[in-house]
């Protein structure tokens, strides 16, 4: 099973690990578009008015622009410990035990602008790149990264849970990947979609599937695992599974 996680504007800026080694990420097929990219948004960092208007930044975030103007010399961490916020605070990946962990390293993705994927272990630094973001002189991060992500993707003869954002689903999609939609139940028996608790209840999700000694190939059997946990889960016979938050 290999569960894709968003990955987070807020990121940890620590690190004691070495500087970042591209060659040494996995998913090796995606080395050249990371090389491309990494290089221009370094180039692009040396300019900071348009580095700020390339990634959707204002003066009083130039940190940003100085973590990415340091992006082959800054130390690494773990991608899984690297990326932070509500939903990662929701899978809480330091409070496991070491034989959760080992299963969440093999489990756990990231979808991510600058690198397309990282496997929960692989060493990278503090960088800022929206799937959104057009770089100077560069196409579009979605026509860069769906011919080649978009196959390796597919291609990972594993079952697909995909609780990647819209923006990060666009730049390689996964045919026949099981998703997770969130929608909170009002008194009155109506739904409405969740907003920011999706993200914290995606975690709470992506903490069972990593850590789980169960191995769910189908939908079916993924929906039953969630439902053993306690979990209101609905499929409708396809490869989308909705989680429905009773009212209050």
């Amino acid at each position: 099973m290999l569960v894709l996680l968003p990955p987070s504007e807020t990121k940890s800026p620590d690190g004691d690990g070495a500087p970042l080694d591209l060659a040494a990420l996995s998913t090796p097929e995606l080395t050249p578009i990371r090389e491309r990219l990494v290089g221009a948004v370094v180039r692009l960092a040396a300019d900071p008015p348009a580095a700020r208007a390339a990634l959707g930044l204002s003066p009083a975030q130039d940190v940003e622009v100085a973590r990415n103007a340091a992006l082959c010399t800054s130390p690494t961490k773990p991608a899984i410990e690297r990326y932070t916020g509500v939903l990662y605070d929701a899978l809480g990946i330091r409070t496991l035990t070491r034989a959760q962990r080992a299963r969440a390293d093999r489990r756990l993705a990231v979808g991510s602008a600058l690198f397309g994927l990282v496997r929960a272990g692989d060493a990278i630094p503090a960088y800022r790149l929206s799937a959104g973001s057009a770089l100077p002189g560069l196409p579009t991060l979605r026509a860069l990264w769906r011919p080649v992500l978009g196959p390796v993707l597919a291609a990972s003869g594993e079952l697909v849970v995909d609780l990647r954002s819209g923006a990060y689903q666009a730049l390689a999609p996964v045919p026949g990947a099981v998703t997770v939609d969130v929608l909170s139940e009002r008194p009155d028996g109506s739904r409405t979609v969740v907003s920011h608790a999706n993200k914290a209840h995606k975690g709470r999700v992506a903490r069972l599937l990593a850590t789980t000694t169960a191995e769910p190939d189908s939908a079916v059997r993924l929906r039953a695992l969630l439902r053993r946990a306690g979990l209101h889960v609905e499929h409708d016979g396809g490869t989308a599974l909705t989680l429905v938050l009773p009212p209050g």
